[in-house]
């Protein structure tokens, strides 16, 4: 389940703080409370609010009233919004009562949701912050939460829907509370999971195990996990495991130290994995890599095809998993000082001169480096591909849990002991083993890709600055100057942003702030109009470093610093004496702290310079912007406008920094630009860049401008400009451009300086008037329109007024201007840090009420007055109406927190008040907001409200008038500013949703762009103002929730209907999303307008009224709570209507029903979308969700403990009692409206003149409506039955599901109880006995046999007896004839009575069986069985039982072996239904089916052609599975006794009696085991069978045994976990039962191979047939989950499997062997295997004659070498490498290069060490060996022997693509000097170079520094052959 953006957890994540002190919890409130410019409410008093919600939570609870629960959820959300101290014992117990809430039976998934959402949210178990609970605050229960689990895990086939997503959410739940479970219930979980733990369900039982088990004593559970992984293919077990090892290396970094050691896990020898383990967890993380490593780039593993092949519910269960972050946690929480240090060589090629130790001691960095090394190449750009993300995710991941654990230990609460932390040297090693990947994957070609990549780089550079940063900024050099590569300039730009604080900070690292100034100056050419992205990255990089210094030239000051070097002992000194790789620093001495400072210093001198050239490039950018245009006069499109904003973003940060000095000469460069241009094209883009500065120094900005832009004004309206009269959007006039150019001065000068402004008060308030007065113009009045808005709101508004680096204080203090680059990055505090706010001060205030005086009272007069002539308007009045109503509507859209509203009289509750309470209805969370009016009596206050009550009367009338118009399009625009208009008056009131939601990102972004770990304390300044601001928006928007509603505001809320509903397409559209925001905001708003838009569907409306409707009808949370109840989900905190409207559910379906009398094509269209999405709240759950009446005994007990948490006035005892009374009657009152629902919608469906779809909406709805709870009418019931023999498809379809779910519910109800036991599908079948199982070899024994004796007891489905056995199956008795076993439910006799006299008819089964008969509508379409048919069938057999044998035996006699498929399939269908339904039928009855049956099932087989045969196995699959094969017995007979002639010339007739066979065996499951050892030898003996078909039979059928035969069961629980923990197979994965006959295949073959027939007929040759079915045997299994017990077979058939892969002859035999030799690799084989398979790899080289063995073998060895890299022994890795150097020097020259190819990959993936030696050898080879004449006979052995040792030196060049390593320059001299040699010599040489070349190009001009000049000629002459001097 995803979570929401917004963390409304009490305590920030930002914020580590120890729970354990009621004080910590309340100095971190503080300093939100402290950031904040206005008194806020105290602990006590929010204490008490908390108190008032969970009360109102208590009473919805007790009178089971979910719906309303939901809304008082979202009030509890409010409160923790607002980040108050909760007792740890109230969080407690409210989880608990979530958790209870969350496994009630009956209830609505989405409500179910909310419940898991609100849990978690109480929880707050976020990765890396501190829990609010711990196990010893809360314990819970798990066996009620998997009662719940397991009825959604196995679903009756029914009833399923495949859209249900209950098992996730219940899934989620536990995993959210797993900790929370004891540790001693481990037993009892592991008691009740693993004996249901089979091969069926283990896709379901791994992830039900993984997220109940509690993390405490893994030992009890991890080995039984590890070998079930271990005996698996599957990508889901993989990813499940993975993610909860890393969770366990986490939780036990400590080990067995702290609290209860005894729960810990102990250290064993990789952190808590033993060797064996930890193999196992690397190379499943390495398979997870995708890496196509040697010559394949097919799948890496074939577990997903083998979960592909699961049944459909257990592929249900999903959850987003990254192994790349798993593996990273078990990786890093596993690394400590735990062996013996590797000693490293001198030089820097990372070449080892002893392989003996671990990098800095460490095991884990051992695995990584080699997992490193084995896939870095495949880092680099040139070889990037489909796993790059995964590698680059894998690094950033690495390091930001790395980062994080350091950290943590750093703290005094660690727990880890000292001795098992992490160390400088481990942090070293760490770091230098990712270094080199990172670097290569900094340039990525994709975007995530290269942000993980650099994201790494961030973390590495703040870990190891020393390592890292020089290395980067020699990049960074590069990639700036080379202009013309814009992706590695891009890249390079990224980089810098990510690492801009240790760049900028001396602390962090000292040589880093000279390189400031010369980055910006060359970034400069980045801003570019022409390139947009590079523009973007520049601004970012601008942006992320300026806004950690001051812009200020300190070259001119003397430093106050004293020259001393013990500054800053904060600095992490490090002692390390490694040599720093080549970068900037390179050859130069390492400077001391004063000479660094005094670089700084002098660098900045160019700083004026800088700034100089920054503006004069955004302003050139400016003028070759694209003209402004469009409806929203943007510039240009998205990429235009996203350019101009990331440029606004720098300058604001630029001009926020900038020296008095520097601000003042920018000042004056912008202000002269300003005054003597007016670019119409940058006329937008310059008023942001005014506001910038503005920003920083509003007064000065204003001085500077006000004059000279108020006469431009001026003097522009007095020559006419904006006189042209237009009210819609249109390109500006060109002669008005100086006008808007001097209006966005201004609009930017006055946006920030609230005090300011009041002294120009007078000049601003005229100029106001004037331009209300004279811009006519749309765009002139729109821009008045922003500028008014934009004066008020900075007059007005609460915001920060600084966010500078450093505090106000020490920026204008003269030490920091004398040595400010000492504080560049300084990071504080929360409580450090003082937010300056703008107040409005009482001069702002009455300015505010002066303009609403002197503008907005007579500009509101002037509407008015054209509202009293509104029938005559002409396109003067039109214009002034908008302008004015613009003008108007701008002033309110400025003060949104000018006035606080205070408590409105409503006239309409809109309560039905017989079943709800007004007490219960949700008010807002009144808290202190810093609104500026509050006081009613006030006279500011009255005064306030007055004009803005008159504003909205004035609109209500002026909606009410214009809808009365009929002139058309003319009024369109006026009727669009009304409704603009509104939208102010009804929602300009505090904040919105999407402000607070981009306050919160800015925040997010701001925090993270600094934070390297989740408990970090210190951060920026701007992080922490951005939390303030935060913070006060969401007090604000907690005043813009669950708002009442006035008259006036029903009045423009109706007014807004209307308009939703207009003629006009631009109008409706408007209005319409207006209407939804207000439904949002507006208590019962939405219950108060759908009678209206309800009616508008009725006939007589307008269509395009009916259209508007339709629209906002179709809205999902409209639609959402006129049939559930709910307006949106509460985690969005918008939702106001949670209470099913019972007025309106019953008209909403109606009205949809009813909507067939208009005929426009689109609006049918419209109506059939609405329809399909109301069946999605259309089920059983939503009504009885409302109409509640189970008893919940375990929420009483929870609610009771909760009680005992609050003060004794905690319930509102009168609240309560009314709930309680108001309760039955509301369940009463949804029976009733659901029965009228039905009635009705049942009325319209039977009417002869309703539509065909809409009888088709009809039924869906009626299905939709079916419940469990009450029996369906015998109306519903006969309508149904009438339509399931409907000629139209979907009405039948939707008629036969809803018969078959009707009748499932009649079963439900006759075998239920109570209601408790219906709804959680707690009931027992009369005939169902349990079977109690002591003695599982005895009850396996006896059902193994398929005899029937008079008191069998059927087992349909065991479920039970893999690894362990349930101490009950569940089992039948068969019926009897004394009659049936039970009687239906009286309720339900009617309905049954009704459905008797339809299928009685005489006609009707004729009737359904030729429907069903007609053939498929799409041509060629296979024939498939159709589950539908099959269910109905069944169901009307379950019911029915012997009553319908007859007339469906009858029906179906005449066509059951018709030459038509699609009659077959018909009467297959029916077959099918009757023999699953007859189940529990009398004796006699079951007799005749089965008689009828067994007489035709040998026409039934020989009419099966190769078009039906996949039809009739369906059938017979369907028949048997999950049925005792007893039921079944004359059929399992019948199959067991068909002809098997593998010899006949008639393939299909021995394929049709195979698949028979194969339905059977994966049918009956290990039932068939008793039989299946005399087929397996069957199919042995006749592996040499002619036909791929019946090859592909065998195959399946033995992999099936094989499948069957494997029950490696313990006869107790206890049995099988320590087997796990003493055995080396518990599963008995390595036994192969059948080795014998292998091993006779394997003598015989190589006779057979030389009795091979020549072409053509080879494939006719018995070792090719035997061969392929053995090959095809492999490869079907290595598909599937249990892999493994394929390989003892394919291990020992290698050597002839490799054999086989050298025939050209046999295209079949050698695509199948090779195939095989590949799939080897892609499953993870048992360890003890993979030195086998090597020598059996080496072994086939080493002895094979053949070359083509060889060539072949290769690939596949190195494939499987890498992917089982750390199960390899050190001498399975000798051999393979002697193997390769014999293939060196193999006689033929393919295998001679193909070894080369595989000799650099296992260089580079293991043998780092043997580099030098190899080198040596193959120098030497090449020296000793000469050439002699061609003609010479040793001369082929020669040109061999020096051709292997090139092949040598060029494999070892080629195992660093991507680096040029020490020992490699001099290579090129050797290999040089026989360039001109013969081929294949000269060639090879020329490819390595050439190669070279190509992955060396982009780091060439630093690679180049390795040769001296004799190599760097000797590389020519091999690129080119010959030197020209030569």
């Amino acid at each position: 389940m995803e979570d929401d953006s917004v963390s409304y957890s009490d305590t920030p994540t930002g914020d580590y703080i120890e729970q354990s002190s009621d004080d910590k919890q309340r100095s971190v409130l503080q300093t939100y409370l402290n950031s904040v410019p206005y008194e806020c409410e105290s602990v006590e008093d929010m204490h008490r609010r908390l108190e008032e919600i969970v009360g109102k939570i208590y009473i919805c609870v007790k009178s089971q009233n979910w719906l309303n629960l939901t809304t008082w959820d979202g009030m509890l959300q409010c409160w923790l919004l607002m980040r108050y101290p909760m007792q740890k014992s109230t969080r407690a117990k409210l989880v608990r009562l979530y958790y209870e809430l969350c496994i009630i039976p009956g209830v609505e998934p989405r409500v179910i949701r909310t419940w898991a959402d609100m849990l978690s949210r109480l929880l707050a178990n976020k990765s890396g912050s501190k829990r609010k609970l711990e196990i010893t605050d809360l314990q819970l229960p798990w066996k009620p939460l998997w009662g719940a689990l397991k009825k959604e895990l196995w679903v009756k086939k029914r009833v399923q829907d495949s859209s249900r997503n209950v098992v996730n959410i219940l899934l989620y739940v536990a995993e959210q509370c797993k900790r929370y479970y004891s540790g001693d219930e481990i037993p009892s979980m592991l008691d009740e999971f693993l004996p249901l733990l089979t091969q069926d369900s283990v896709l379901t039982m791994i992830p039900v195990l993984t997220s109940f088990l509690p993390p405490t004593y893994p030992h009890l559970y991890m080995p039984a996990l590890f070998k079930v992984w271990e005996a698996f293919n599957s990508a889901v077990l993989d990813d499940r495991l993975l993610e909860l090892a890393g969770e366990l290396s986490q939780e036990h970094v400590s080990g067995p130290s702290g609290d209860h050691p005894e729960s810990k896990a102990k250290w064993k020898d990789v952190g808590i994995w033993s060797e064996v383990e930890w193999n196992t967890l690397v190379s499943k993380g390495l398979g997870s890599m995708n890496v196509p490593v040697g010559i394949t780039r097919g799948a890496s593993t074939t577990a997903g095809h083998a979960d592909s092949m699961a049944d459909r519910q257990s592929l249900k269960i999903k959850k987003s998993i990254s192994r790349q972050q798993a593996l990273s946690k078990i990786m890093v929480y596993s690394i400590s000082a735990d062996g013996p240090i590797r000693e490293v060589g001198n030089d820097k090629s990372r070449i080892v001169d002893s392989q003996q130790g671990y990098p800095a001691g460490s095991k884990a960095l051992d695995t990584l480096e080699r997992l490193i090394t084995s896939t870095e190449s495949f880092f680099h750009p040139s070889n990037s591909g489909q796993w790059t993300s995964a590698l680059t995710s894998f690094l950033q991941r690495l390091t930001g849990e790395f980062i994080q654990r350091w950290h943590e230990e750093q703290q005094e609460t660690c727990k880890t002991p000292v001795t098992q932390r992490l160390t400088p040297a481990l942090r070293r090693a760490f770091v230098n083993i990712l270094r080199t990947p990172a670097l290569l994957a900094m340039f990525s070609k994709d975007p995530i890709s290269l942000g993980l990549a650099q994201g790494s780089l961030r973390a590495m550079a703040l870990l190891e600055p020393n390592i890292i940063m020089p290395e980067l900024l020699e990049r960074a050099y590069g990639g700036l100057e080379v202009v013309n590569e814009t992706h590695r300039t891009t890249a390079v730009l990224s980089m810098l942003t990510g690492i801009a604080r240790p760049l900028s900070t001396e602390k962090v690292w000292l040589g880093g702030q000279k390189h400031v100034v010369p980055l910006l100056e060359l970034c400069i050419p980045g801003i570019d109009v022409n390139d947009p992205n590079k523009t973007i990255f520049t601004t970012m990089f601008i942006v992320a470093v300026l806004q950690n210094i001051k812009v200020g030239d300190l070259s001119i000051h003397q430093s106050g610093q004293p020259l001393t070097e013990d500054f800053g002992d904060n600095m992490d000194v490090d002692q390390d004496t490694t040599q720093l790789p080549a970068g900037t620093e390179a050859g130069m001495p390492a400077l001391s702290r004063n000479d660094e400072r005094a670089l700084v210093r002098d660098s900045t001198a160019a700083f004026a310079d800088w700034v100089t050239s920054l503006f004069r490039r955004v302003l050139a950018l400016y003028e070759n912007l694209p003209e402004e245009g469009g409806k929203r006069n943007t510039t240009g499109g998205k990429t235009e406008e996203g350019v101009l904003k990331s440029i606004k973003n720098m300058m604001d940060v630029v001009c926020l920094h900038l020296s008095d000095q520097l601000f003042d000469l920018v000042l004056k460069l912008v202000y002269d630009y300003a005054t003597t241009n007016a670019k119409s094209n940058a006329v937008r883009a310059f008023g942001q860049l005014i506001a910038c500065l503005a920003r920083v120094k509003p007064e000065k900005t204003l001085d500077k401008f006000l004059p000279f832009c108020v006469a431009q004004i001026e003097e522009e309206l007095k020559h006419g400009a904006s006189s042209i009269r237009t009210t819609s959007s249109h390109a500006a006039v060109p002669s008005d451009t100086t006008l808007h150019w001097n209006m966005t001065i201004l609009r930017g000068c006055l946006g920030y300086g609230g005090p300011t402004l009041v002294k120009k008060k007078e000049q601003i308030v005229d100029l106001m008037l004037l331009l209300i007065d004279k811009t006519k113009s749309e765009r002139g009045y729109s821009g008045t329109a922003q500028l008014i808005t934009r004066v008020l709101y900075t007059v007005s508004g609460v915001y920060p007024t600084n966010s500078r680096f450093v505090n106000s204080d020490e920026w204008d203090s003269p030490e920091f201007d004398k040595d400010h680059n000492l504080q560049w990055g300084k990071f504080y505090k929360a409580e450090e840090v003082n937010v300056e706010w703008h107040v409005p001060a009482i001069e702002e205030i009455d300015f505010i009420l002066e303009i609403l005086d002197r503008v907005a009272d007579p500009t509101l007069s002037r509407v008015e007055a054209l509202l009293e002539s509104t029938h005559s308007w002409d396109n003067a009045a039109r214009n002034d109406f908008c302008r004015f109503l613009q003008a108007s509507r701008a002033i309110w859209a400025g003060v949104p927190t000018f006035m606080k509203e205070n408590p409105k009289e409503v006239q309409n509750h809109c309560m039905y008040d017989d079943i709800e309470s007004l007490n219960l209805l949700v008010p807002h969370l009144d808290v202190e907001a810093g609104f500026t009016l509050t006081d009613t009596a006030d006279p500011k206050y009255q005064k306030v409200l007055q004009a803005r009550t008159r504003f909205g009367n004035v609109l209500g009338r002026a909606a009410m008038l214009l809808r009365q118009k009929t002139e058309g399009e003319d009024h369109i625009d006026a009727v669009i500013g009304v409704s603009k208009a509104i939208d102010v008056y009804l929602l300009d009131y505090a904040l919105d949703k999407s402000h607070f939601d981009s306050l919160q990102k800015s925040y997010t972004s701001a925090r993270d762009m600094n934070r390297v770990w989740p408990k970090q304390t210190e951060n920026s300044r701007l992080a922490f103002v951005k939390r303030a601001q935060m913070y006060h928006s969401g007090r604000v928007y907690m005043h813009s929730l669950y708002r009442r509603r006035s008259a006036l505001d029903d009045l423009l809320i109706g007014e807004l209907v209307e308009l939703a509903l207009s003629p006009y397409t631009r109008v409706r559209r408007h209005s319409q999303s207006v209407l939804h925001s207000v439904y949002g905001v507006y208590v019962r708003s939405t219950r108060a307008t759908l009678p209206v838009l309800l009616g508008a569907l009725s006939k007589g409306n307008d269509p395009d009224r009916m259209k508007g409707a339709l629209y906002v009808l179709s809205h999902k949370g409209i639609m959402s709570y006129a049939l559930v109840g709910k307006y949106s989900f509460h985690r969005k905190l918008r939702c106001t209507d949670h209470r099913l409207d019972q007025g309106l559910h019953q008209r909403f379906l109606l009205a949809i029903l009813e909507s067939q009398h208009e005929e426009k094509p689109s609006i049918q269209k419209i109506v059939n979308n609405l329809a399909h999405d109301c069946l999605t709240h259309l089920n059983e759950e939503v009504i009885h969700t409302d109409a509640y009446s189970l008893h919940t005994l375990r929420v009483e007990e929870v609610l009771e403990d909760l009680r005992q948490e609050f003060s004794e006035s905690f319930v509102d005892q009168r609240i309560l009692d009314e709930a309680l009374a108001k309760r039955p009657v509301r369940v009463a009152n949804r029976n009733a409206l659901y029965h009228k629902t039905v009635s009705s919608i049942l009325e319209v469906a039977r009417r002869p003149q309703t539509h065909w779809r809409y009888v088709q909406i009809a039924c869906r709805f009626l299905n939709g409506l079916l419940r469990r709870d009450v029996a369906s009418s015998p109306e519903a019931v006969t309508f149904f039955m009438q339509h399931t023999i409907s000629p139209q498809p979907s009405i039948r379809l939707s008629s036969q599901r809803a018969i078959t779910k009707l009748l499932t519910f009649v079963k439900f109800r006759t075998y239920s109880h109570s209601g408790e036991e219906l709804w959680s599908e707690e009931w027992k079948n009369p005939l169902q006995e349990d079977i109690h199982i002591s003695d599982p070899e005895q009850f396996i024994k006896t059902y193994q046999h398929y005899a029937l004796d008079e008191r069998t007891v059927f087992v349909d489905k065991i479920g039970t007896g893999f690894v362990a056995w349930k101490p009950v199956v569940k089992g039948y008795k068969s019926g009897t004839d004394d009659g049936p076993s039970f009687s239906h439910e009286a309720s339900s006799v009617p309905l049954l009575q009704a459905i008797k006299s339809s299928i009685f008819d005489g006609q009707y089964f004729k009737t359904l069986l030729n429907l069903w008969s007609q053939e498929s509508g799409k041509t060629g379409s296979p024939v498939e069985l159709r589950s539908e048919n099959v269910l109905y069938t069944k169901s009307l057999a379950k019911i029915f039982e012997g009553e319908i044998l007859d007339a469906l035996t009858e029906t179906i006699e005449p066509i059951i072996c018709d030459q038509d498929r699609f009659k077959q399939r018909a009467a297959g269908e029916i077959l099918t239904g009757l023999l699953r339904g007859s189940k529990h039928w009398q004796p006699k009855a079951l007799q005749r089916l089965w008689s009828w049956t067994t007489d035709h099932l040998d026409r039934i087989f020989a009419q099966i052609k190769p078009d039906t045969l996949s039809f009739w196995e369906s059938v017979f699959s369907y028949v048997l599975e999950e049925r005792d094969p007893r039921r079944n017995a004359p059929l399992v007979e019948w199959i067991l006794r068909l002809p098997l002639d593998f010899h006949t010339d008639s393939a299909f007739q021995t394929s049709k009696s195979l698949t028979m066979l194969e339905v059977l065996v994966d049918g009956l499951g290990p039932r068939f085991n008793n039989r299946s050892e005399d087929y397996v030898h069957m199919l042995f003996d006749n592996a040499n069978t002619s036909y791929a078909e019946i090859r592909a039979h065998i195959s399946q059928i033995l992999y099936d045994v094989l499948k069957n035969q494997w029950q490696p069961w313990y006869k107790s629980n206890e049995a099988f976990l320590s087997a796990c923990d003493e055995v080396i197979d518990p599963l008995r994965i390595r036994e192969a039962k059948y080795m014998d006959r292998i091993s006779q295949f394997l003598v015989q073959l190589p006779k057979w191979k030389e009795e091979r027939l020549p072409p053509p007929r080879v494939s006719l040759s018995e070792y090719d047939k035997v061969g392929l079915t053995l090959l095809s045997w492999i490869w079907v299994s290595a598909y599937g989950a249990q892999a493994c017990l394929i390989f003892p077979y394919a291990v020992a058939m290698m050597p002839e499997i490799l054999r086989m892969s050298e025939l050209n002859d046999s295209s079949d035999l050698q695509t199948y062997s090779t195939a095989v030799l590949y799939v080897l690799s892609a499953v993870t084989p048992v360890a003890e295997y993979v030195p086998i398979v090597l020598d059996n790899f080496a072994s086939a080289i080493k002895s094979s004659s053949s070359w083509r063995i060889r060539h072949q073998a290769m690939p596949a060895l190195v494939v499987f070498f890498y992917r089982n890299l750390l199960s390899i022994p050190p001498e399975g890795i000798t051999k393979v490498m002697d193997v390769l150097l014999d293939c060196l020097a193999d006689e033929n020259v393919e295998v001679r290069e193909m070894a080369s190819k595989v000799l650099s990959g296992v260089v580079r993936c293991s043998q780092r060490q043997r580099i030098i030696p190899l080198k040596n050898r193959f120098i030497s080879l090449i020296k000793r060996t000469e050439l002699p004449a061609r003609g010479d006979p040793s001369y082929a052995q020669r040109l061999r022997s020096l051709h292997s040792g090139v092949l040598g030196l060029c494999a070892l060049m080629e195992s660093f693509p991507y680096s040029v390593e020490p020992w490699m320059p001099s290579l090129t001299e050797v290999l040089a000097a026989h360039v001109t040699d013969p081929v294949p010599i000269s060639t090879t040489i020329r490819k390595c170079a050439s190669d070279f070349k190509k992955t060396h190009q982009d780091t060439w001009h630093t690679d180049q520094k390795a040769f001296d000049e004799d190599q760097l000629q000797s590389l020519s002459t091999m690129l080119v052959g010959t030197s020209y001097y030569a």
